[in-house]
């Protein structure tokens, strides 16, 4: 008796097997193949998005224009091995192709952003408001750029943080460039009590400013009276120096300027407040032991 019998279903299908035999064949060769052009698709982009960044260094580009040009490679390669695989496995990628056309509307349209995040990349790398390394604030964010990529950018903050921002929220708000010139200047207020002399203050302040050989004074040094404020007199104070030397000189201009006008006896007034009573003879004696019969004042408040 034959085995087969008891399961026809079995049969029927080792039946179907071998009579397509040949065909399960093409179908698997096709399919093995198909992996192997994905995974070395994979590997060529990886290689060539590498080389690309190495030719471009050594040519002296920008850091951001090589990072930028080397995930667009890595990108495109990955989708003609994605088409050439598919094409193995004998799908049609001309129809493929003209269905992603088509598509290509719907798609954009609900793309909006991401699409706009990609031409603002280009829009960044080609007019370089700013580069890799450079200190920059952009809306509420300050840091330095770390890489620009093809739909954001990101910048690490002081603290060490990293910012990923879309490159269609950076090309739209204006952004500051703290790097791109090697000068800058210092702007300070130092406010001192209306019993000093100008005179005296300014050449404290002046004094200190020239013993800094950070400070440029061929760029113009600036010290003078800018206000009478209401318990002061505020004076600015400007000087040019290097751009990695801002914060140092900064803080360094502060200190070093509190301690000239202590050193001057010239004081630098804090916030107070006079309080004049009038008609104090009005103001009912309290009884030892209670409280102000004023407003505000009753049983269980502290007087």
């Amino acid at each position: 008796m034959n085995g087969f019998e008891f399961f026809p279903q079995l049969h029927d299908a080792l039946y179907w097997l071998k009579s397509h035999e040949d065909l399960l064949l093409v179908y698997i060769c096709n399919a093995v193949v198909s992996v192997v052009i994905l995974l070395f698709g994979r590997l060529l982009a990886r290689l060539l998005a590498r080389a690309s960044e190495k030719v471009l260094e050594r040519r002296g580009v920008d850091i951001t224009i090589v990072q930028f040009f080397a995930a667009l490679v890595r990108y495109a390669i990955m989708v003609f091995a994605i088409i050439a695989a598919l094409g193995r496995l004998g799908i049609e990628t001309s129809s493929i192709i003209t269905v992603l056309g088509a598509a290509g509307l719907a798609v954009g349209l609900a793309l909006q952003g991401s699409l706009a995040n990609f031409a603002a990349g280009f829009m960044l790398v080609t007019l370089r408001p700013f580069r890799v390394g450079e200190m920059v604030q952009t809306g509420c964010i300050t840091g330095v750029v770390e890489k620009v990529h093809i739909f954001s950018t990101t910048i690490l903050t002081a603290d060490r943080k990293e910012v990923v921002i879309p490159n269609g929220k950076v090309i739209a708000d204006p952004v500051i460039n703290f790097s791109r010139h090697p000068w800058r200047r210092i702007d300070l207020t130092i406010g001192v009590g209306y019993a000093n002399r100008i005179c005296d203050v300014k050449s404290v302040i002046h004094t200190v400013i020239m013993d800094d050989r950070r400070i440029d004074p061929s760029r113009g040094i600036t010290v003078r009276l800018a206000e009478l404020a209401a318990s002061s007199l505020n004076f600015t104070v400007r000087v040019w120096v290097r751009n990695a030397d801002y914060f140092d000189v900064m803080f360094d201009l502060l200190e070093q300027i509190k301690e000239a006008l202590d050193e001057n006896n010239i004081d630098i007034p804090f916030p107070k407040m006079d309080v004049h009573l009038t008609n104090i003879a009005a103001i009912p004696e309290a009884a030892p032991g209670h409280a102000h019969n004023f407003p505000g004042y009753g049983p269980g408040r502290i007087a």
